[in-house]
């Protein structure tokens, strides 16, 4: 969670007015580093990062899920050389759930019949 922007603004109007930044750090309970950081930026407003630029492609996995839809997570993550919970945690923000296959229902119509 960051730091409100209203928070960020007292401490370099403190800054500027002649106080300390270690004085500012203990007062306010913030680290030292962050009060540096917050004096090289130009914009004091946090900033919000959508989507982490990441190892796998989600776009070449949603085109391999609909070439291989019976392909297991194990084979999808070595195809794609990735730990098989990022091939999980993809599929789930891209809303792809898996089919469940009705072998066992079909299984037992056979039986009936």
């Amino acid at each position: 969670m960051s730091y409100s922007l209203d928070l960020r603004q007292k401490v370099i109007t403190y800054l500027e007015n002649g106080g300390s930044i270690t004085k500012a750090a203990k007062i306010l309970g913030i680290g030292r580093a962050t009060i540096y950081r917050w004096l090289n930026r130009q914009n004091l407003e946090p900033t919000k990062v959508e989507r982490r630029q990441r190892k796998l492609d989600w776009k070449a996995l949603e085109k391999d899920v609909q070439e291989n839809p019976d392909a297991k997570l194990i084979e999808r993550a070595k195809k794609f050389g990735v730990h098989p919970t990022a091939i999980w945690y993809a599929l789930n923000k891209i809303q792809i759930t898996r089919k469940k296959k009705n072998s066992g229902i079909e299984k037992e119509t056979e039986k009936k019949e």
